[in-house]
């Protein structure tokens, strides 16, 4: 800490040595007409010529000081450009201030391209503006920071830091931008709902509790976009996608984020067949525009491929089909007090089924922990237990399941879509025995939407986390969320 506190007070002193030459950084001004790799690459490929001028600007991450000439890297959003400073070239005054620069600095730089001896593509300095002095040193580990502490408390130093990590986000960034351009592109309307609910539905997770002063009541932050998408449905959009935040009051985990982003969409007249085309025309499309391939690729830290993902083929398996694969076939005929003993002691899951858990719940646990992490490959997990999804209709020919799919790759669950109930009457009931009796929990508003009728429907949701993990091959959900949250120091 004293070091740092040292290498502070030298950087300020540099700084009032720059007012002192009637030089602020912080009130300069410079246009680039360039991106650094832009410059870099233009010249390497030869689609300019040595000598041709470029002007760009970034924050310096490398400064070699050999004397009379100085080499520093700058590096905007693009990439980097390696840049040569003369002390014969810009005179002694001019050097002498370049020679107040350390790394993390902002700088504006003209000059023309050349190679040095080594080959590298350069900008020989000829003018420089300095537009923001950087006044705390880099980590230690400038390039390539590894502390996780550092890397999503100080983000902002992992992106400078970490060439690939920004990488991620940029593509995080142009996934959505084409998920967006799917959905309009099938005349979907994009709309946005209240994040902020009287009453949290669409789900069953805990919510977090906010007080509305001006009203004098508690409000919920949602746990899911559905039931207000229900109701533009009544309302005859006929339609509709949101992507937006929700918030769930539970732990965290590598797969887990309390604040995560979502996309749901909804189409009047389809159902969970239509919807399952959707997710995989979706997903295609994605993969195929942003990285250019439908094969996705895991890399350990020596570049060796640890798992790969194939886009191209998405098969289907009824869950009741996968639970008995490796619950034994007669897993559904014995009783409930059966299956718990089966589950806890055969398969050995004693410690994730707790006391209280419903006989669904048991079968539940059996697929999240002995199925679905085998889901490397596309997969939709059709007909799930009616007991887990209230908002779907049944399957008619075995009325204990819905018609719903989990679509799963890489060994999680992606998205969830449903032949959505509409009959207000079920819907009502079921949801009636959700909550228990407990009038209050019961969205009253939403069923009374019902009631006016709605459509049959589709629906979908994706995790927009978790679809970034799969494809670009990231291992935690915080190394797709820029700032995720943390325990406050």
């Amino acid at each position: 800490m004293e070091e740092t506190n040292s290498l502070i007070e030298q950087r300020k002193a540099k700084l009032a040595s720059l007012r002192g030459k009637g030089i602020d950084p912080f009130k300069n001004k410079f246009t680039p007409d360039s991106k650094c790799d832009e410059a870099r690459s233009k010249f390497d490929k030869g689609e300019v010529p040595e000598g041709a001028r470029f002007s760009v600007a970034g924050r310096i991450t490398a400064h070699r000081d050999m004397g009379k000439s100085i080499f520093i890297d700058v590096r905007d959003q693009s990439g980097r450009v390696q840049v040569y400073a003369q002390k014969q070239a810009l005179g002694d005054d001019q050097f002498d201030i370049f020679k107040h620069l350390d790394l993390g600095d902002f700088i504006g730089v003209t000059g023309t391209m050349f190679r040095t001896k080594t080959n590298e593509p350069s900008l020989k300095l000829e003018a420089f503006t300095i537009l923001a002095k950087s006044l705390r040193p880099p980590p230690a580990k400038w390039h390539g920071i590894e502390d996780t502490e550092i890397r999503y408390r100080q983000r902002y130093l992992d992106l400078i830091g970490n060439p690939e990590v920004k990488d991620v986000f940029l593509k995080r960034s142009a996934i959505v931008r084409e998920i967006r351009s799917f959905f309009h592109g099938r005349g979907y309307v994009e709309v946005e709902t209240p994040v902020m609910q009287a009453i949290p539905g669409g789900a069953a997770a805990a919510p977090f509790i906010t007080k509305h002063n001006a009203l004098g009541c508690d409000f919920y932050l949602r746990i899911a976009l559905e039931l207000y998408h229900k109701r533009l449905l009544v309302g005859g959009i006929d339609k509709l996608f949101e992507i937006g935040k929700n918030f769930r009051n539970e732990g965290l985990s590598r797969r887990h984020n309390p604040e995560f982003t979502m996309l749901e969409a909804y189409c009047a007249f389809g159902d969970y067949e239509s919807m399952m085309e959707t997710v995989e025309s979706l997903i295609k499309h994605v993969a195929q525009t942003v990285l250019g391939t439908l094969v996705i690729e895991t890399k350990d830290a020596e570049g060796k491929v640890t798992k790969t993902i194939d886009l191209t083929t998405w098969k289907r398996a009824k869950y009741k089909d996968l639970v008995r694969a490796v619950a034994g076939q007669d897993w559904f005929d014995v009783t409930p007090d059966e299956r718990r003993r089966r589950a806890m002691e055969d398969l050995k899951l004693a410690g994730d089924i707790a006391k209280g858990y419903e006989d669904f719940e048991v079968t539940g646990a059996v697929f999240e922990k002995l199925v679905e992490p085998t889901l490397i490959q596309p997969t939709f997990v059709t007909h799930l237990p009616k007991e887990l999804v209230p908002l779907a209709k049944l399957t008619p020919d075995d009325p204990t399941t819905v018609e719903v799919f989990e679509c799963c790759i890489n060994g999680q669950e992606i998205s969830p879509g449903y032949t959505e109930q509409n009959d207000p009457i079920q819907q009502r009931n079921t949801l009636e025995h959700q909550a228990g009796g407990e009038q209050q929990k019961l969205d009253e508003d939403f069923l009374v939407a019902l009631e006016h009728g709605m459509p049959p429907a589709g629906g979908i949701g994706i995790g927009i986390d978790r679809l970034c993990m799969m494809l670009l091959g990231q291992e935690s959900i915080r190394d797709v969320i820029l700032f995720p949250q943390l325990k406050p120091k």
